[in-house]
């Protein structure tokens, strides 16, 4: 095998690096537009239920939370990557979405699933546009931790919306 690294320059690794940060975000886009298309999919199999008396999320909740975290970290990425926001109070913000999930929750499913799917693509968009560095950007989110847009797309958002949407795909088979 030819040894080719003792030619590299910084500025060929520095190369090596965008293109490996350039994969990673199209490989989270990708996740993304795998959980926009099942939420479409799902949508419109689920009923109108809302029940606050009951411990457990039904489907169509559970949709409700979907929407509503597909719209909060979405608009996450979008400010942090932009460099419009480098601090803030994540657990107020979370109380906050939480508020608005019960809000979302009075909405039809079909409006619910709609939402979603169009905040999960725009935000695929600035995954695919984005200059790759701009997802290193980071915001505080409390007096002792920061999360880099990339982070913010990868766990909180992208995992998240996964987990919820095979939670889902479990209460639609019942």
């Amino acid at each position: 095998m030819k040894i080719e690294s003792p030619t590299f320059t910084m500025d060929d690794i520095r190369a090596f690096m965008t293109s490996y940060r350039d994969r990673e975000r199209q490989l989270l886009a990708d996740r993304l537009q795998r959980v926009s298309e099942r939420v479409a999919e799902l949508g419109p199999r689920v009923k109108r239920h809302v029940d606050d008396t009951e411990s457990e999320w039904n489907a169509h909740e559970t949709l409700a939370h979907i929407a509503v975290v597909s719209k909060f970290y979405g608009v996450l990425v979008h400010r942090i990557a932009s460099g419009k926001l480098d601090d803030m109070n994540l657990l107020e913000a979370v109380n906050m979405r939480d508020s608005a999930g019960r809000q979302m929750a009075e909405l039809e499913p079909d409006e619910l699933a709609r939402q979603a799917v169009a905040d999960q693509q725009r935000t695929i968009k600035t995954l695919r546009e984005v200059d790759p560095g701009s997802l290193e950007r980071s915001a505080r989110v409390d007096d002792g931790t920061s999360m880099t847009a990339e982070q913010v797309a990868r766990m909180p958002l992208i995992t998240h919306l996964e987990m919820h949407v095979e939670q889902l795909e479990k209460m639609l088979s019942r």
